[in-house]
């Protein structure tokens, strides 16, 4: 299969919203805040054929779950769940406090976001790690309540892995309850489904357009859009594992970009026989080719440092470094979701169990958004004292400050305490 030889084809993958999902979204929020559980219970129906009263899932349900993935999941989950939590349990953060010699005190504290609500898609395909990967941060942040929402099927169930996986990360509140009005629920509240803090989860265009419609009611991770990965590649790469790695992203979506950049054209040439070849005993080529057609790029360069320029201009959410001492290269990573150095450590690796967090920015946000982390469910405050002798020490400047800026009664604060 050939691929593009021009990245700007990725650069322009940047979709509109559509008119129709933007009003069929808005409706959707109008009406569930208007009319709470009522609305909510009518979509859950006419979206997903799940007619029913009860949207909690109940402890009869989760046990069963459990017991129904078997043992050896509930292994890889609790091994993956371990990983998770070994890697972001180096971003929790602290409390200081600094101490003047004129006896201010200046410091700042931390306290978790109390009720965060976990989007979990749950239609053609179930992504247990996505419950681990937004569930852990939020629980080392020291999240008091965890709401996750997922669709149920016509006849009220939801993946037993989604459950399982639910289980594992600490989260005990889970709805029945998908799409955009799933996010409604959790921004607005209604009697059921509390009103969260902040909504963190993938979802589909309607989900993601909600989300974005709802911000400033509630806090949001990201409005994230199609998978992405980017290789650099030397001539002593090997292509095998490039072509496999580039159909891993193409086999999320037909929308998914997938770019390797390279000084050597053997090795385009070589990957892109090897692409023919995997796709020979591999499922979903249909979505795989069309997205490699679309997105699919392979991107001839005259240097390394020049590879660099072209990923970091693209801020890819996965970046593969296929070069020899990987992480020397480091340095020249500028933006870049997620990082994965040498031919051992592909990106499907950090979509399940090396611990790094796989909800990441896409379509070039990675210039100014980081991955999902236990900072996004943590607030910072910060404090201060001053005794009268440490302000008389500033009480003049900032006087002048503020009468600089037209506002006298600032002013005026400050000058009445030492009338």
């Amino acid at each position: 299969m050939k691929l593009n030889r021009n990245f700007d084809v990725v650069k322009n993958r940047k979709a509109e919203v559509s008119n129709e999902v933007i009003s069929a979204v808005q409706a959707i929020l109008a009406d569930v805040r208007c009319n709470g559980d009522k609305a909510v219970l009518a979509y859950c129906e006419k979206f997903d054929g799940f007619i029913g009263r009860n949207l909690l899932v109940t402890q009869k349900e989760i046990r069963q779950a459990i017991q129904n993935v078997g043992k050896d999941f509930v292994r890889i989950l609790r091994r993956a769940a371990a990983e998770i939590t070994e890697f972001h349990k180096n971003q929790i953060s602290k409390a200081w406090e600094i101490k003047k010699p004129n006896g201010a005190v200046l410091g700042q504290i931390v306290r978790p976001i109390e009720r965060v609500g976990i989007y979990v898609p749950g239609g053609t395909a179930a992504y247990p790690s996505t419950v681990l990967m937004n569930a852990i941060p939020a629980v080392l942040a020291g999240v008091k309540e965890i709401i996750m929402l997922t669709p149920a099927k016509a006849d009220g169930k939801i993946s037993d892995a989604i459950l399982a996986a639910a289980n594992v990360s600490g989260v005990k509140t889970i709805y029945k309850v998908g799409g955009a009005h799933a996010i409604a629920a959790v921004a607005y509240g209604t009697a059921t489904i509390p009103k969260v803090d902040k909504i963190v989860g993938p979802g589909n265009i309607y989900v993601a357009t909600a989300k974005r419609f709802v911000y400033g009611e509630v806090d949001i991770d990201m409005v994230a859009g199609p998978s992405e990965v980017l290789i650099i590649a030397d001539e002593n790469a090997n292509p095998k594992y490039i072509a496999a790695d580039l159909i891993s992203q193409a086999e999320h979506d037909k929308q998914a970009s997938c770019i390797v950049v390279t000084t050597s054209e053997r090795l385009i040439i070589e990957t892109e026989k090897e692409i023919e070849k995997q796709l020979e005993y591999l499922p979903r080529t249909e979505i795989i080719k069309e997205s490699l057609q679309n997105f699919g790029a392979a991107i001839l360069v005259t240097s390394i440092d020049k590879a660099f320029e072209i990923s970091n201009d693209i801020a890819p959410e996965h970046l593969e470094i296929l070069l020899e001492n990987a992480g020397l290269y480091l340095d020249k990573v500028q933006n870049a979701g997620s990082v994965f150095l040498g031919e051992n450590t592909p990106e499907p690796l950090g979509d399940y169990m090396s611990g790094t967090n796989h909800v990441l920015p896409t379509n070039g946000t990675a210039k100014f958004y980081s991955a999902l982390g236990v900072y996004d469910f943590i607030k910072f405050s910060s404090y201060s004292y001053y005794p009268k002798n440490a302000l008389a020490e500033l009480k003049d400047d900032v006087i002048k400050f503020a009468e600089k800026e037209g506002l006298y009664a600032h002013a005026n604060a400050i000058r009445v305490r030492f009338d």
